[in-house]
């Protein structure tokens, strides 16, 4: 999702457009490095990485696209399995149906209200409370063109790439609300939880909240921009279930993100995410980095 605060320098974004495919092609590494370096503004290390992003670039190089659970809890599809084997099962948000192809999908009979995604992409989605104003021809085209991306190949997050591209289609959590359901994201560092953002206002006034684990304010975490609430958000009563949930699906992995909605005290899955935003964060504070970076212990993956 494009963030609206962020002006980026029009003729740098041309070139770089242009730079990109070469890159990609010649060499992922070196994609990588220049990636990060354009972005973020820092120089890669990638043999001593110190900072949390530094080492999101190590585990999305060598270690993620490598490992098989990580592809099934990318998969939106497969990863339903892996929460079910975990005895959660009922945290997943209803299912209303699996398709192969947009034109399987049953369009006069599937609810007015409901949330279609792409199994193997990171925002190929559409969610929607009123499918009558849905420009059917539109989406289609859209959809179509989804299933044919190589997400993974595109953004050099290679564990999508593996990901057979399908469809899945979801209730609506909030059908009778203008507004998105806020979603709870918590970073889980080598088995342990550390802190999280919470994400509301979504198709109006969008805002992030950077949270410590224990609910305290985080601000140094803000990232690329993005706007923090004028109000601290209220902490859900059964918030501590949700950090076992998150470290509980989060345990194998040396880090992931589990993304979580709280419906009136009703606890639903949303996703699990590797490397949030191909870890090229640029935070407000430069320290928050390395801060995190410390939660982070690679020692068992860099050789």
């Amino acid at each position: 999702m494009a963030n609206p605060n962020f002006h980026e320098n029009k003729c740098k974004r041309l070139i770089a457009k242009g730079v990109q495919p070469i890159l990609r092609v010649l060499s992922k590494k070196l994609y990588v490095k220049w990636q990060y370096r354009y972005i973020t503004g820092h120089h890669l290390n990638l043999r001593k990485p110190l900072r949390y992003t530094e080492k999101l670039q190590y585990l999305r190089l060598y270690v993620f696209p490598n490992n098989t659970q990580v592809r099934q809890c990318t998969d939106r599809i497969a990863v339903r399995d892996y929460v079910n084997s975990k005895g959660l099962s009922g945290i997943l948000i209803p299912l209303i149906g699996e398709y192969q192809r947009f034109e399987e999908i049953p369009w006069n009979n599937i609810p007015d209200a409901f949330a279609l995604k792409c199994t193997h992409a990171c925002a190929f989605n559409l969610v929607t409370r009123e499918k009558a104003k849905v420009d059917y021809v539109k989406i289609k085209k859209e959809f179509r063109r989804f299933l044919k991306t190589n997400y993974g190949r595109k953004t050099v997050e290679l564990h999508y790439s593996k990901i057979k591209p399908r469809l899945i289609l979801e209730e609506h959590l909030s059908p009778l609300s203008n507004q998105l359901p806020i979603e709870y994201k918590i970073h889980v560092f080598n088995g342990k939880a550390r802190y999280l953002y919470v994400v509301s206002g979504r198709n109006s006034d969008i805002r992030y909240d950077n949270l410590y684990i224990d609910w305290t304010p985080f601000p140094g975490a803000q990232f690329n921009h993005w706007r923090s609430s004028e109000y601290p958000p209220q902490k859900p009563a059964n918030f501590e279930m949700m950090v076992d949930i998150a470290e509980k699906l989060a345990n194998p992995f040396p880090f992931c993100r589990v993304d979580l909605y709280n419906i009136n005290g009703k606890i639903y899955f949303s996703e699990m995410t590797f490397t949030p935003a191909k870890g090229t964060l640029i935070f407000d504070d430069d320290q928050a980095d390395f801060i995190i970076g410390k939660w982070l212990d690679l020692s068992n993956y860099i050789k």
